[in-house]
């Protein structure tokens, strides 16, 4: 969570910085600054879809765990035959 703080509070300096240059030098007219924070917001919307895209292309399998999930599934059914319920697998 300290890392995402540390980001928005970033991305928040870098933009109110950014803004307070675009209306200083006015490249951006004074009718139009009401869109900023939508542009803001849309971008931040853009970097978080790049992200998921990223973490999806570089998404590790785990062969260990994938066992030690099988592992802990069998025990799960057995432990609940035990009990009383008929669990049928597929």
């Amino acid at each position: 969570m300290k890392r995402v703080a540390k980001i928005m509070t970033l991305l928040v300096a870098i933009s109110a910085f950014w803004i307070g240059l675009l209306l200083q030098t006015s490249m951006v007219p004074r009718s139009y600054t009401w869109l900023l924070p939508l542009y803001f917001v849309l971008s931040l919307g853009c970097y978080g879809l790049l992200m998921v895209g990223v973490g999806l292309m570089q998404f590790r399998t785990c062969p260990q765990e994938a066992v030690l999930l099988q592992q802990d599934i069998v025990e799960a059914k057995g432990f609940l035959e035990q009990r009383g319920v008929h669990i049928s697998s597929y």
